[in-house]
């Protein structure tokens, strides 16, 4: 069979086995494997959204709870969002002062790992 028989792989299943070694059975990543790696080489990892574990959702709730008992936050344009022990903090916020107390917050709760800053100073004429 010459290099014009070869049919064109179409899915990835078909890649893997034709350009990995050993890979008769492979697979996917994983969600947690996905978010790892793009983590890891500094891709956002917002593309594709999980569902929360038990945990994660405990968590969120814990740091939601810690920011609403300051009453001066305004936190009325604040997401909380959970990637496994990392908090990621979307919106806007009054003034860099509030962005960085949310974070302070954040961070203190026990479990949260790590605190991924997104909140945006919202301009003056809002």
């Amino acid at each position: 069979m010459g290099l014009r028989d070869r049919k064109t792989p179409t899915s990835y299943d078909e890649i893997v086995r034709h350009t990995v070694p050993g890979s008769g059975l492979s697979r996917p990543p994983s969600h947690d494997e996905e978010m790892a790696s793009r983590h890891r080489f500094g891709e956002p990892t917002e593309h594709r959204p999980h569902t929360l574990s038990a945990y994660e959702r405990e968590l969120r709730d814990r740091v939601r709870e810690a920011l609403n008992a300051d009453p001066a936050l305004d936190l009325s344009d604040v997401t909380v969002d959970v990637d496994r022990r990392e908090i990621v903090l979307t919106g806007s916020v009054p003034g860099p002062a509030t962005a960085i107390r949310i974070e302070e917050i954040a961070a203190a709760i026990p479990g949260v790992y790590s605190v991924d800053n997104q909140l945006t100073v919202r301009s003056r004429s809002r």
